[in-house]
């Protein structure tokens, strides 16, 4: 089950999408379940704004361009929409109908991880984005200590890991693209002593 979120009812991918595009709350599709999306804290939604600012300065927008939470992303061949904290998107975006607001391709993926969601996040949820050809990079974000977790789908398919703490400043795109981002910039003006 996603995380600790409320169970509200079954529906079919469309009844989600048409009661979701009405909605001013954002829910989850996870096989024809639907999860109401718990609030973020303040240290949450530091980080996550960060992150697209940190990505958005440093990408070239031709190239690959980062989106905020409010794009859902459609796990293929499931009953599965999901909300990333962040995705970033190199090459063309390929949309799931002229509402434009389903995202099919994502390179990466970005998650800030909470208590409630953490294990869905680490588990069942990244085993699901794994199955999106397009992404290359997972990336998980605490934010109760800096540290970022970076998993990078290599050339034959296989996940690798890398850890990434207070002053480094390499994130990975994927197997060829890199971006230097110092982890510092994540956790700009966040007290990460208060979210612990």
């Amino acid at each position: 089950m996603p995380g600790d979120a409320a169970t509200l009812v079954r529906m079919t991918r469309a009844e989600y999408l048409a009661a979701e595009r009405a909605s001013s709350e954002k829910h989850i599709l996870w096989d024809g379940v639907v999860y109401a999306m718990a609030g973020a804290s303040l240290a949450h939604n530091a980080i996550v704004a960060n992150v697209v600012i940190a990505l958005g300065t440093r990408l070239d927008p031709r190239a690959c361009r980062p989106y905020p939470s409010d794009l859902r992303v459609r796990i293929p061949g499931t009953e599965r929409y999901v909300y990333p904290d962040a995705t970033v998107v190199c090459g063309r975006a390929q949309l799931e109908d002229d509402h434009q607001d389903v995202l099919l391709n994502p390179t990466v993926v970005i998650e800030v991880l909470s208590a409630g969601t953490e294990a869905f996040d680490r588990g069942e949820k990244f085993a699901a984005y794994r199955t999106i050809t397009s992404m290359q990079s997972f990336v998980l974000i605490s934010q109760d200590r800096h540290r970022v977790e970076i998993y990078t789908r290599g050339p034959e398919g296989v996940w690798s890991f890398r850890e990434h703490r207070e002053g480094d400043v390499t994130l990975t795109l994927g197997s060829d693209r890199t971006v230097a981002v110092p982890v510092d910039a994540l956790y700009a003006g966040v007290d990460v002593t208060a979210t612990g």
